[in-house]
């Protein structure tokens, strides 16, 4: 399958084929002084997450605001768990757009789609760290959850989400490394040598000729993934951790499989333009990445975040009318934070900016539509973790006496968003520096 979009074929006479295909080698040249600075930058982010953790490790998880239930009025669930499922959602929404183009061809999105694969697997580490995180100590991966996970499998969320974030992590690697062979074949004379051994690790076995083969093969994975990721992952497993819990009125009910899903699938593609616009303007890639390719993402972006908005509706309506008095206690509380109303403010104002456009297209701005598709991003990180506390805060029992606790997430737990945002970045940076960000055009015979 080719993957040039419409707008790169309709560009073809102003940039021939040799031509396309060195813009997109140009960054893997030798480091602009502009990237050590944004390593730099990302590098010291880092360390300040690294300390903050150490001082975590020294001292316990009372360096955070979480607590245990009981006279103090604690949480045991808090900003890490609300980033974990953030992060698994922008990991999950990534994939769906890189397996629409193959399994759809929805070309129009190709220029983006290995940009979405990468996200993917830095969103899926950062899931991964934050699980490790809220363990209060790394051993714990195998001391606690590895050794007993044949049996909690069967009877705990927390464990199916381990084990289909492990799945997700394996299956979108080996569809990344199927879908780049042919690039990396393709430009072998032009790669960076440090890079080598990997580059030989990727091509062991290639030959010439396995283009078609490699192609199949990514799209019944392209097909396992986009069933897998909305139906069984984000529109499922994850959900379920807290679905299933009808003890925690504000979490139980089938609603929160079709949220979760909008909700990922709007931040997503919100990240992916973020990403593209950053790209874009960086290695000016007018001409690989259009306009075009923005508008339809954003248009997508409005459509769920408008669903997520409906789904929020739906939640209001049931649990402030003549509900049971628990759901109408863990509904109240939702509707009073003010945190919620501005997470819902930031969902709406992206929706208008959508309508807007489709209402007067020529009025369209690149930066003030990334910059609003950027707001599901802060708006669904708020969302979640809310959804995590407050979810906590009105069980439907009363074991304590007095008011329901409070939470503010402490410096600890901020600085490892802080760290999770560097170690996307230091990703991405050397991920730029190794392989095509873009896929090549396939049209020409490969490199042997």
């Amino acid at each position: 399958m080719t993957t040039t979009t419409s707008s790169a074929a309709d560009t073809a006479s102003q940039v021939p084929d040799d031509g396309r295909v060195a813009t997109i080698l140009r960054p893997l040249g030798r480091p602009s002084w502009r990237w050590l600075v944004a390593v730099a930058v990302a590098g010291v982010g880092l360390a300040w997450f690294l300390q903050a953790w150490v001082f975590q490790l020294q001292h316990g998880l009372v360096v955070t605001n979480l607590g245990d239930w009981g006279y103090a009025g604690g949480v045991p669930w808090g900003f890490y768990v609300g980033s974990f499922i953030w992060w698994v959602g922008i990991a999950h929404g990534g994939i769906i757009v890189s397996a629409a183009v193959r399994l759809f061809r929805m070309e129009a999105f190709a220029p983006v789609a290995r940009l979405a694969e990468l996200l993917t697997l830095a969103a899926l580490a950062n899931a991964g760290l934050y699980i490790v995180l809220h363990l209060g100590r790394p051993e714990r991966v195998v001391t606690s959850i590895l050794p007993n996970l044949p049996q909690t499998l069967q009877t705990s969320p927390l464990a199916w989400d381990v084990v289909v974030i492990t799945l997700y992590f394996v299956l979108t690697a080996t569809y990344l490394t199927l879908t780049i062979r042919a690039d990396l074949a393709r430009s072998a004379g032009r790669l960076p040598r440090v890079f080598r051994p990997i580059y030989r690790l990727l091509l062991v076995g290639h030959r010439p000729g396995e283009r078609p083969k490699a192609e199949r093969m990514a799209w019944w994975l392209a097909l396992g993934l986009i069933i897998l990721a909305p139906f069984f992952l984000h529109g499922g497993v994850i959900p379920w951790l807290f679905a299933l819990l009808p003890g925690q009125p504000g979490w139980f009910g089938p609603v929160q499989g079709p949220a979760f899903l909008a909700a990922a699938l709007a931040s997503a593609l919100g990240a992916v333009m973020l990403l593209a616009y950053v790209f874009r303007r960086v290695y000016r890639w007018e001409q690989l990445i259009d306009e075009q390719v923005f508008r339809g993402l954003s248009r997508w972006v409005g459509l769920f975040a408008l669903i997520f908005l409906w789904l929020q509706l739906q939640k209001l309506v049931t649990g402030l009318a003549m509900a049971p008095e628990a759901t109408t206690a863990a509904a109240t509380a939702m509707a009073t934070t003010p945190t919620y109303w501005v997470a819902l403010g930031l969902l709406a104002a992206a929706v208008a900016h959508t309508g807007y456009q489709m209402l007067a297209p020529a009025r369209f701005h690149l930066g003030r539509t990334v910059a609003f598709a950027v707001l599901p991003l802060v708006a669904i990180l708020l969302e979640k973790t809310l959804f995590v506390v407050e979810g906590l805060m009105y069980p439907a029992f009363d074991l304590y006496d007095g008011v329901p606790g409070s939470y503010t997430p402490s410096w600890v737990e901020l600085s490892s968003m802080v760290g999770a945002m560097s170690i996307v970045a230091l990703f991405l940076l050397i991920a730029v520096k190794a392989v095509p960000v873009i896929e090549l055009d396939h049209d020409q015979q490969e490199v042997a």
